[in-house]
């Protein structure tokens, strides 16, 4: 054959893209079950940091594997309920069989239709429920969790989380430890319409249910303050339940 003729050219062609393209996908195959191993333990260090069940940076050191270990330890329930604050399923806490709604964009697309939401809830034995949160920062997606007493009003701590956020700026909800340190002892809310939490610029003072805002990172903070608003008022039905059974 002519190796200068345009026929080889896309012969030659096609056999390298078709050879690549095999070969990612075969990579992508074999990566895919380390990837979401290491996917899981993220989510599973970042409840447990909001949870407090070890220090962050404990949490961190340990392997995978611990990680899961320390969760199955420590969880008493998992389960996800609907925007009425019903149980709609249960959720595995076995060790080797331990089942997560990590992929929270397409809950936030149901909070905000209104229908169709299965909300996940991680009850440990210490008393603490944590509930994710997810929405939109400067950059990109902003996400992180809220643990919450037993009364479901109250906050234990707290960890966030982003895609791209700026960083020494927005990316400060996750670096800072002293943003997230600010939640602790808060109060949310249960019966503020859409709002049941905030984040200000300014100062929050003495106010029970808001805290400052990250100094230059004014879109984050506005995309964090929205994203608990949209999914704890999605999750109002089920914690006021929390809050009647702490009153009777």
């Amino acid at each position: 054959m002519n190796t200068n003729s345009n026929v080889y050219t896309v012969i030659y062609t096609t056999i390298v893209v078709v050879v690549v393209a095999a070969v990612l996908a075969f990579t992508a195959t074999r990566l895919r079950p380390a990837q979401d191993a290491n996917a899981k333990a993220e989510t599973l260090r970042q409840m447990m940091a909001a949870a407090q069940i070890k220090p962050t940076g404990e949490l961190y050191a340990a392997r995978n594997a611990e990680v899961l270990g320390i969760y199955s330890d420590n969880i008493a329930e998992a389960f996800t309920v609907d925007l009425q604050g019903r149980k709609v399923g249960e959720l595995s806490t076995a060790s080797g069989k331990i089942e997560l709604v990590d992929k929270l964009k397409p809950q936030n697309t149901a909070i905000k239709a209104g229908e169709g939401a299965t909300l996940p809830v991680y009850r440990f034995k210490s008393g603490i429920t944590v509930v994710p949160v997810y929405g939109a920062g400067l950059w990109g997606p902003v996400w992180g969790y809220l643990a919450l007493q037993s009364d479901g009003r109250t906050i234990a701590g707290a960890y966030f989380d982003h895609e791209g956020e700026t960083p020494g700026l927005g990316a400060k909800i996750k670096d800072e430890p002293w943003f997230r340190e600010q939640f602790v002892g808060k109060v949310i809310d249960l019966d503020a319409s859409g709002n049941p939490f905030d984040i200000v610029k300014g100062g929050a003072g003495d106010d029970a249910s808001k805290v400052d805002a990250i100094t230059g990172a004014t879109m984050t903070s506005k995309g964090l303050d929205q994203a608990i608003d949209v999914w704890i008022s999605a999750y109002v039905p089920y914690l006021r339940t929390l809050t009647n059974s702490e009153e009777e």
